[in-house]
């Protein structure tokens, strides 16, 4: 994955930077298969891999194929608050439990309580609807309103270069709209 992810940084061919898109995309969705999480493997792949793919290729169709390239002091301040914030994650995640550790506390303290009282508490037979619906609505909630936005904001990106593109048709000497 990292592999990847710096061929995407790198490579300034817009077409094949969404093709290592989605790549990466399946390979965090198979490694999230191997941790045992399948639905948000399938979420994934079905998000990142499928409908992002497609949002971006239809982006790339309304703009160039190649990424200009500016370096300015702005850049250079982005990518030293980007290692900085690396960094601190990395740091905070030095003590986290090894994957799979039986005394890790999402074994010890979260999943007892899920298997144990969830049918009780929620009144669903089934834990893993119960735990997305009730127990984590909110953040349910909260994942379908960015993708919503960012829906939206596709939408309107692609709107406003069509507009733009007619404006462009329009002020061309010779064509119809400017002759009338």
């Amino acid at each position: 994955m990292a592999l990847v992810a710096v061929a995407v940084v790198r490579i300034r061919n817009l077409f094949a930077v969404i093709m290592l898109t989605g790549i990466y995309s399946l390979l965090a969705a198979s490694l999230f298969v191997m941790l045992d999480a399948v639905d948000v493997a399938l979420t994934e792949a079905a998000v990142g891999a499928g409908i992002m793919i497609i949002l971006m290729l239809a982006t790339l169709a309304l703009t160039t194929s190649e990424e200009k390239v500016r370096i300015t002091r702005q850049s250079l301040l982005a990518l030293v608050v980007v290692v900085i914030t690396g960094g601190a994650l990395i740091y905070g995640t030095l003590d986290m439990p090894q994957v799979g550790d039986p005394q890790a506390p999402a074994h010890t303290h979260l999943a007892p309580h899920f298997t144990q009282q969830s049918v009780e508490e929620i009144g669903i037979p089934n834990m893993v609807t119960s735990v997305l619906a009730s127990y984590r609505g909110l953040d349910t909630l909260g994942e379908a309103v960015v993708v919503l936005t960012a829906a939206v904001a596709v939408i309107l990106v692609i709107g406003s270069g069509r507009a733009r593109q007619r404006k462009r048709r329009q002020k061309k000497p010779g064509s119809r709209e400017s002759r009338s």
